[in-house]
């Protein structure tokens, strides 16, 4: 599965090495809700260059279920901002047992693959309900990984009060909607979005509210960034924390494969 990442990325940083970048100015941002360029000015984006691309490293836990141990887990990924594209790769241990998984998401498809061992498939998830999810997923990594992409012309921001915005980020035919929670720093503290899906087979997709709070912050490489966030599906019953990520590392435009 490594080999099926690597291959993917590289065609990506193919298509954006070429690109003419520029730097990130007040005037782009000057069509956003107030707390949307508080939280860009915060995250220390202004002043630098766009975001054609970028590379983040986590580590945390996984698990499926509510009162399971959580796996631990390493993850790397590579999103795109040319066209876009979210490719994810990650590696987690049951009881010993290593799992190995890629999230592959671009051309407005998304497909996720998760072996045990490499080579015994656990999951094999694809279709509509898929590529709406990860296009969600997609949009909560430009909102917490890279604030800069938040000038992108496929978002449709609506202000509800003062640290509260509604947003609509359209890929092709398909549109997602999210609500993002802000504090009085200019922190985005907190992401919901009821277009995504829990699944765990590939067979079986139940829609439920789908939440990112976040644990803290950090400065990282010149930037104010999110030190890492919980994943949650509002069940009827409980809130389930399903996953804990931890942001090690982030790079913005990169040219070579890592």
């Amino acid at each position: 599965m490594k080999k099926t990442y690597k291959k993917a990325v590289l065609e990506a940083l193919g298509r954006t090495k070429s690109v003419k970048n520029e730097i990130l100015t007040e005037k782009d941002i000057q069509h956003l809700p107030a707390i949307v360029r508080k939280y860009i000015y915060y995250s220390g984006s202004v002043g630098k260059e766009k975001v054609l691309n970028f590379r983040a490293e986590f580590k945390g836990g996984i698990r499926g279920k509510s009162g399971e141990d959580f796996m631990p887990l390493t993850s790397v990924q590579y999103n795109f901002t040319d066209q876009p594209t979210r490719l994810f790769y990650i590696v987690a241990k049951k009881k010993g047992i290593p799992a190995k998984g890629i999230h592959l998401y671009r051309d407005r498809t998304a497909i996720m693959l998760i072996k045990l061992f490499g080579l015994f498939t656990v999951v094999n998830a694809r279709g509509k309900e898929m590529d709406q999810g990860e296009t969600v997923t997609l949009f909560n990594d430009m909102c917490f990984m890279a604030p800069a992409t938040l000038i992108d012309r496929n978002i449709e921001w609506k202000e509800i009060d003062r640290l509260t915005t509604e947003a609509k980020f359209s890929n092709g035919n398909i549109t997602i909607t999210a609500t993002l929670y802000f504090n009085e720093e200019g922190e985005l503290i907190n992401f919901l979005s009821n277009d995504r899906f829990e699944y765990s087979d590939g067979n079986k997709y139940i829609n439920y509210p789908w939440l990112t709070p976040v644990t803290g912050y950090t400065d990282i490489n010149g930037y104010r960034l999110p030190a890492g966030a919980k994943l949650i599906y509002k069940h009827p019953d409980e809130d389930f924390c399903y996953g804990e990520f931890n942001l090690v590392s982030i790079d913005y435009n990169c040219r070579d494969f890592k």
